[in-house]
């Protein structure tokens, strides 16, 4: 791990696009601002927009004046920091681009001295990981000589289980796995790196937490949002690959994982391997037994009428394309076997909640026999966002002279406990990146697997073009053919 003031230089590729402007860089100046960035540095944009150094400060200041969680404290600070700001205009697929930043970012490792620590960062749509990769290569600075190089790629890290084969095999031919860093925002939250320290630095769950006492997994992603001006995009994509493939199943892996012999990036990548090689394989021919999708239709959101799903620009009138999914898997392991873990991810909810609610089994025997059924089983709810923090439900008696049961919650906030604002996801992962540190990061084998498990739920979907899709009322928790699905097993969705 380098120290904090070992020098590195950041190339993000796609500099002009939301994720630079709303993300990438009000993360390192937030980490600039809060003396968290190693010193010294230099930030290289790249993208075919023609624009200069100055036009892309500019540009900059406004985006961490609209989107930054820490505002400049003076104009001082900020001008320190948009020194190392940079802009090179050119087509990522063009050669002769990389030229010209391998002598760009020659001249500035000459002029501060120290090692030459090279950052790529795709921010760019995934058809051009390939280009960005091989020329990368093919110039030579994808190999590191007097220094680290890295690169970081979005999801989604390919659309099934070939292209993210092709696409591991393209990163692999110039980078060493170590080099690779496949970034998944989520595990950045505070709330999700407070689940393994919630599981392992407190002996009082370690014992519940297995088949015996849980009875069943509930991993929520709602939005209110619809496709946006991502339509296009989200005909390709879906719910199922768009949420479940990485965040969703990414949750589930921390939930279920076995403790890693300790918190460095190998052990715990090994332990969440093993949770997706449980997992049981999905039938083909059975795939309303593990999955449901659905789409939005009109409705209310927030009190204001919006559209349905084939309404919206960009979806075509007669698309089968989900923007809801609810998935069942089991894991077919000595801790969690018969367990059920329900997935489910959607746009046009009812409410923005990221959740996970682990339900635990009802008590064994009854002893209050005026209430032979007792009251709802114990719950560990674990809040993403937002109103991040942990809530835990008991029962108890209700004062009085009669014996009532009732449910009592045990609630932790983030906010109110810790008080102040959690770093962004981005501030955190883009410092581990920088540091060399893997553990909140996608390995590449782990991205198959997880489209192995997938696989065959998308065949499945794809070959059936007569069913009909369910419809849900925007505004809504989803299709009553969702509530169906999880009755079955004699339960119910917990809606937060």
């Amino acid at each position: 791990m380098p120290s904090a003031d070992e020098p590195f230089s950041l190339v993000i590729f796609g500099a002009s696009g939301d994720l630079t402007r709303r993300k990438l860089v009000p993360a390192l100046f937030a980490l600039y601002a809060t003396r968290t960035l190693p010193e010294p540095f230099t930030i290289v944009a790249v993208a075919r927009t023609e624009m200069s150094h100055e036009e892309f400060r500019r540009r900059m200041r406004e985006a961490v004046r609209d989107h930054g969680r820490v505002q400049p404290p003076s104009e001082y600070v900020w001008e320190r920091f948009a020194q190392a700001l940079y802009y090179l205009p050119g087509d990522p697929k063009d050669l002769a681009l990389y030229t010209e930043l391998k002598a760009f970012l020659s001249d500035v490792e000459q002029r501060r001295g120290g090692p030459a620590n090279r950052l790529f960062y795709c921010a760019t749509p995934p058809s051009l990981y390939d280009d960005i990769v091989e020329n990368l290569g093919n110039s030579g600075l994808a190999q590191s000589r007097n220094g680290w190089t890295r690169i970081v790629v979005e999801k989604p890290f390919g659309h099934d289980v070939e292209s993210a084969r092709a696409l591991n095999r393209q990163l692999r031919r110039y980078f060493g796995e170590d080099q690779i860093y496949r970034i998944d925002h989520y595990l950045g939250k505070e709330t999700v790196q407070n689940l393994l320290v919630l599981r392992f630095a407190n002996q009082i769950f370690e014992p519940l937490w297995n088949r015996n006492h849980v009875a069943h997994v509930q991993i929520t992603v709602a939005e209110t949002i619809g496709v946006e001006t991502r339509g296009a995009y989200y005909e390709e994509a879906g719910a199922l690959r768009d949420m479940v493939q990485n965040h969703l199943l990414q949750l589930l892996c921390l939930i279920a994982m076995e403790p890693p012999v300790t918190f460095d990036a190998a052990p715990v990548h090994d332990e969440k391997n093993k949770v997706l090689a449980a997992i049981h394989p999905v039938a083909l021919d059975h795939i309303d037994e593990a999955a449901v999708r659905a789409q939005y239709g009109p409705g209310f959101v927030e009190g204001r009428p919006v559209v349905g799903y084939r309404q919206e620009k960009g979806v075509a009138p007669d698309s089968r394309t989900e923007t809801y999914v609810a998935l069942k898997l089991l894991i077919d392991n000595w801790r969690w076997a018969s367990v059920p873990f329900y997935l489910r991810a959607g746009k046009r909810l009812a409410k923005r909640a990221s959740e996970i609610a682990i339900q635990f089994r009802r008590t064994p025997h009854m002893i209050f026999r005026r209430h032979p059924d007792g009251v709802e089983p114990n719950m560990l709810l674990i809040r993403i966002q937002p109103d991040e923090g942990l809530a835990l439900t008991l029962a108890a008696k209700v004062p009085g002279p009669d014996l009532k049961l009732g449910v009592v919650k045990l609630d932790f906030k983030y906010g109110e406990v810790f008080g102040g604002q959690s770093p962004e996801a981005y501030e955190r992962l883009l410092l581990d990146v920088i540091h060399g540190d893997a553990t909140l990061f996608a390995r590449g084998d782990w991205v198959e697997l997880a489209w192995q498990i997938l696989d065959p739920v998308l065949r499945a979907w794809a070959r059936d073009t007569t069913s009909p899709i369910p419809v849900y009322e925007a505004g809504s928790w989803g299709p009553p053919e969702a509530d169906a699905f999880i009755a079955r097993d004699g339960f119910r969705w917990r809606n937060p």
